[in-house]
Order: C-alpha cells, then sequence, then structure tokens
C-alpha cells in the first residue's frame, strides 16, 4: 500500500497527541512534520506532504491566505481543517480557499479516520467515477416558481464555494431557460452529447458542455429545435446523467415542470431532488402533490427538500404552516428579492455577479454550502432502475 505523508499544525500540545495517536493506527501514514503556525510555509513546501491538517485557529484570514499559498505550490495536496468552531461564512471562505474537510474540537477518531480514509481513496484514484457524484435535480410541478433561476444560481454557487466541476443541465426539453438566465448560446446541445455518448470521455464532456466565464460551472442546454428533443429516449438520459457523473462531482438538473418520462429519469437518478415551492395555497397544494407521487414512485423521505422561494417574513403564511400543510420541514428559504432577481434575469446573469452582497446572494452561497459534500453529509439514495414509461400511469 501506498505510504501517504502528513504534515501537522497544531499549537496544541494535548490535541497534537491525539493527533498522531490515532495516525498511528494507519499503517500507510507518516508523520512528515509538524509545526504549530501555517506560516512556515517554505518547509511545508519543501516536504510536499500528500495530506496536511491544520487548526485554522481565529485569526482565520491570515490563515486562509496561507492555506490559498500552499495549494498554488502543492495544487495536489488535501487539507483537513481543524477548529473549536466556524460559522457559515468562515466554512465558506475555508472551501474557498481550497479545504475540503472540516473536523470540530475535540477530534474524533472515527471522523479523522474517514477524512483520512476518503483522501487515501482520491489519492490512490480508487473512487474516480461516476459513484463519488452527485445529482440534484431542481423540480416543481408548477410554473413561475424560480426554479430555473435555482438551479443556475446554485450551480454557480457550487462550483465557486467547492471550486469543483459543476454540470447545470437543462432538461426542460421546450422550453428550457438555462442559456438565457446566463445570456450563452453554446455550440452544442443535450442531443449532439446523446449522439456521441458512447465514446464520450472527460476530454470531450469538457469540450461539449459550455464552460461560463472561466468559472467550474459548465451547461448542457436543451435542444434548440423541437424536433431534436422529440427524438430523445429516456434510457438515453439515463445514460448521459451517469457519463457526466464520470466528469463532473456535481450535476444540477432543471426540469420541466410536469411528470413525463424525461423528467421522471432524472428524478429516478438523482440523489437529492429539490422541491421548490412558494408560500402561496395553489402552490403548496401542488407541493403536496409532489410529494405525493414521489411517495408512489418510491422515494425515501430523505431523498426530497423542500426549498421555499421568494420568502418573506411578513407572509400571511408561515413557515410552521407549510411544515405542517406538507408534514415535511422546510429545509432552506431563499428570500424574496424582487429587484435583484429581475436584473439578474434581464441581464442574463447570476445574482451574485447583480449584487453579490444581496441577501438572495448570501442565502444561495449558504445554500450551497450546507448542499456540499463536506458540510452537507448524507448517505444519499441508492437511484432507482425501472422503465419510467412503465410508472406514468401510476401517477396519474
Amino acid at each position: 500500500m501506498q505510504t501517504l505523508s502528513v504534515y501537522l499544525v497544531e499549537k496544541d500540545s494535548t490535541t497534537l497527541q491525539v493527533l498522531k495517536m490515532y495516525l498511528k493506527e494507519l499503517d500507510y501514514i507518516n508523520i512528515s512534520g509538524e509545526s504549530d503556525t501555517l506560516e512556515n510555509i517554505t518547509d511545508i513546501i519543501k516536504l510536499a506532504p500528500e495530506i496536511i491538517i491544520t487548526d485554522v485557529g481565529n485569526n482565520f484570514d491570515k490563515n486562509y491566505e496561507q492555506i490559498e499559498n500552499i495549494i498554488k505550490k502543492l495544487p495536489s495536496v488535501k487539507i483537513i481543517a481543524t477548529a473549536n468552531d466556524y460559522s457559515t461564512d468562515t466554512i465558506i471562505k475555508a472551501m474557498r480557499a481550497g479545504i475540503r474537510e472540516f473536523l470540530p474540537k475535540p477530534i474524533i477518531k472515527d471522523n479523522l479516520l474517514k477524512s483520512i480514509d476518503k483522501f487515501k481513496n482520491q489519492i490512490s484514484g480508487e473512487d474516480e467515477g461516476e459513484n463519488n457524484s452527485k445529482v440534484l435535480t431542481i423540480f416543481s410541478n408548477k410554473g413561475g416558481v424560480g426554479k430555473t433561476s435555482i438551479a443556475v444560481n446554485l450551480a454557480l454557487e457550487l462550483a465557486n464555494i467547492t471550486k469543483e466541476k459543476v454540470a447545470l443541465v437543462d432538461l426542460n426539453m421546450h422550453l428550457g431557460d438555462v442559456t438565457t438566465f446566463l445570456d450563452i448560446n453554446p455550440s452544442f446541445d443535450i442531443s449532439y452529447l446523446i449522439k456521441k455518448i458512447d465514446n464520450a470521455d472527460k476530454e470531450f464532456l469538457l469540450s461539449t458542455l459550455e464552460q461560463y466565464n472561466d468559472t467550474g460551472m459548465y451547461v448542457l442546454a436543451d435542444p434548440p429545435y423541437m424536433e431534436e428533443a422529440k427524438k430523445i429516449q429516456p434510457n438515453e438520459i439515463q445514460k448521459a446523467i451517469s457519463k457526466l457523473r464520470t466528469t463532473f462531482p456535481y450535476v444540477i438538473i432543471d426540469t420541466n415542470s410536469t411528470f413525463d418520462a424525461i423528467t421522471v429519469t432524472a428524478l429516478d437518478n438523482s440523489d437529492l431532488i429539490l422541491l421548490v415551492s412558494a408560500i402561496n395555497v395553489p402552490a403548496i397544494r401542488n407541493c403536496q402533490r409532489c410529494l405525493d407521487a414521489f411517495d408512489r414512485l418510491g422515494y425515501e423521505e430523505e431523498k426530497t427538500k423542500i426549498i421555499v422561494n421568494r420568502y418573506m417574513e411578513n407572509d400571511d403564511i408561515k413557515i410552521e404552516d407549510v411544515e405542517k400543510a406538507l408534514d415535511k420541514p422546510v429545509y432552506w428559504r431563499i428570500p424574496n428579492n424582487y429587484y435583484t432577481i429581475t436584473s439578474a434575469i434581464c441581464k442574463g446573469k447570476p445574482v451574485s455577479v447583480i449584487n453579490n452582497d444581496s441577501n438572495i446572494a448570501k442565502s444561495y452561497r449558504e445554500l450551497a454550502t450546507n448542499i456540499s459534500d463536506n458540510i452537507y453529509r448524507q448517505s444519499f439514495i441508492k437511484k432507482i432502475n425501472r422503465n419510467p414509461l412503465a410508472v406514468l400511469e401510476n401517477l396519474i
């Protein structure tokens, strides 16, 4: 087994000894060095460890600056951050700096060993491929609730925060708006990808999907012609999703608002469904129908999360009323910021570009942080294999 070198950065002597004791249980780990500060960058770079375990302490900004400098010199290094506590804003900064794992103090052995084992698999290449990817579908069976806006902005924030490649897929085959929301005109679309799917490798996928403004977000557009859309079959969508998993750690899917075969295929092959609702009686009733349909489709309860869009604290209907009506907690509330979201849509730009300090931009960043692998620790549901055409009759 390949030996992995680990560098420890820890001021507290007790925590340092605990880390050493836990790491000694792994025969493939070699502690190559230790320090009480991250300022010793030259020595760390010279040793070139595969893994750094560092306390980020109270001086967060300074520590993250040092981490960014280390990653520039050692792009493949894996970093585990430890701290007594950290806020969501702190975690966002850490993820942007390149940190992928967080361990609260006091250090729990199982958590540490799981993080090390995860990095070992990444370094050895054992976890490469579709099983390490997460597919999220944004869905509502009611139009006009803002699911495309959520898909676009969430995908971009996931790419920015995690520094991973994110595929944004428009499966609204006849009326897709993703390219309009981003003001782009991709050279290729999903119908082209499907024709070439059997020979599609990573290089092909990255050249076929449209990279958005040098970010980690790549867009797979809907077909420009209805004739092309009609030719696409559910099994081809399933194959495309599976292929995207091999290259993109995150795949975000925007669907249409009907339970057709293409949509059911996307839902079946998703790890997580974000079910979008507004706070009004028709939207909540439609949300109830969706949850009932998901139950009949055999989805486990944890696969679906409720997202309330355009939330206002002074609404007549309260969040508690929504949760009671749906018998399910609301996972996230995206605030109603009419000016920012309207400006974003009209200009074809994400809300963070229009006003990065707005409440809605902050909400999308925090949502992306919660969903990302490092924060949102969930055993995702296994995908369902079946013929989607055969189950549609059960939903009518």
